[in-house]
Parts: C-alpha cells; structure tokens; sequence
C-alpha cells in the first residue's frame, strides 16, 4: 500500500481541511521551522460572531518577521488575552449545541501555559486529533536531520524519503508550487487534495464555510465530524488538467 506524507505550517485552531488532511495521511509533519508569515493563518482564525465570519487572533510578542515559527512567542499579556479569546467564544458560541461539551477543551488549550508559538500550536492540534480520535503520528520538521535543501521541492523530497513515503499530499491552493514531473523523477507521487463542498446548521443562519474547527464542533457531535473528515477528494495534475479522484490513504 502506498504511503502517504503530508505537511503543514503549524496554525492555531485552523479549519476542517487541516484534520482532514491529518487523517488522509500516514504521517503529517509539523512546520514548526518555517518562517512564520505575518497577516497568515499561524496565529489566526475565523469564528461565527452574530451570523458572520470574524477574525481572531492570538497576539504574538514583537520580534523579527524573519524568524521562524518556532521562534516566535506569544504576547508577554497573554493571559490577560486568553480570557478575552474565551470570553467572545462564549458569547459567540454559548447557545450552540455541543458548547458544553466542546469549550472546557478549548479553554483548556487556549489557557495551555507555553508561550512558544509552535509548541503552543503543536499542543492544540494534538489535544484536538486525540479528541476527534485522529491516530496519524505528528512530527516536527525541526526534529528531521535533511541536510540542506535545494529549495522548498528538494525539502519536501527529501522528507518525503525520510520516512520511506512514496507519496505526497499537498492542498489544492500550493497546486502551483511543486511540479508533478520533478516529484516523479525521484520515483514519488505527487496529489492534492481538495475538501468537498459542506455545510452543517449554524443556529439559523444562512452557513458560512470555511471557520475554524471551532465552529465545527460547535455544532457537530465527534461522529458527525468523524464523517465530515471523509468529505474530500484527492486529484493529479495540474491546476488545469486535474485528473479523477484518486484513492486516499487508509
């Protein structure tokens, strides 16, 4: 069976897309090591806030935009900002159906005390994989020894090998970033991959798509969003000539 390896910059409570693409694989490596971006999705999200999208955001402390994530630190206030991040969840979330289920476990990791950016997000996605029953293995690029990349495909080649993966899969929106050929000259497979069209009730509100997990388990039981993790489809090609869906990993 072929093995599949996907990656991802380490962002903080980021949309269904993420985990699905955590469960597709068979290992999902951490970008804790890449340079973090400023006005991305690092420390960053959206939220349902009176039947619209709103952007929160976990302050971070001044420093160097050059550096990388796992470089970064939260605000040197930062408990003072997670009460107001808790506060709005609940005002935003309070009468949704699983709130009493769901916001002991998002207080507890909002409140995790590390102010390490990518620790900080690494504890989150893990609690939430585990909570979600998502067993793929986590590991940080910071950890993997690969010597010294050509450039960002000779990077993601050479972790791919590392753990013996004859597959890669990458979101839709890098679709222009990594070349199909160059991935086959050193015998890999290269797709992406695509979350389907979804909605869920959001109260009574016309749906918003694309929120945090939040959102999603605001309104979903574990079951239900088990079932929305199998909502994608994975393609080749490229950005104009996908191919038919093709298998995803067990």
């Amino acid at each position: 069976m072929t093995r599949t390896i996907a990656m991802m910059q380490p962002y903080l409570f980021p949309y269904l897309g993420y985990f699905q693409l955590i469960a597709a694989a068979d290992v999902f490596v951490l970008g804790d090591d890449l340079q973090y971006i400023r006005s991305g999705w690092v420390n960053r999200n959206r939220i349902l806030h009176n039947g619209e999208g709103r952007l929160i955001t976990f302050p971070l402390k001044r420093d160097r935009f050059d550096l990388p994530i796992n470089q970064r630190q939260l605000c040197e206030n930062f408990e003072e900002e997670a009460t107001r991040l808790i506060s709005l969840i609940t005002l935003s979330y309070a009468k949704a159906p699983y709130f009493n289920q769901v916001m002991p476990l998002l207080e507890r990791l909002i409140r995790f005390p590390v102010k390490n950016l990518a620790l900080y997000i690494e504890h989150s996605i893990r609690e939430l994989c585990a909570y979600l029953h998502i067993d793929t293995p986590i590991m940080r690029g910071s950890d993997l020894h690969i010597g010294t990349p050509e450039d960002k495909q000779d990077r993601v080649v050479r972790i791919v090998k590392s753990f013996a993966c004859e597959r890669f899969l990458n979101p839709i929106g890098g679709i222009e970033l990594y070349d199909p050929d160059y991935f086959a000259q050193h015998d890999l497979l290269l797709h992406f991959f695509k979350i389907d069209a979804i909605g869920y009730r959001q109260f009574r509100n016309p749906f918003v798509a694309n929120l945090s997990i939040i959102d999603v388990l605001m309104f979903n039981c574990i079951e239900q969003v088990q079932e929305l993790l199998s909502s994608f489809s994975v393609y080749t090609g490229t950005e104009h000539q996908l191919a038919e869906p093709v298998a995803a990993a067990g």
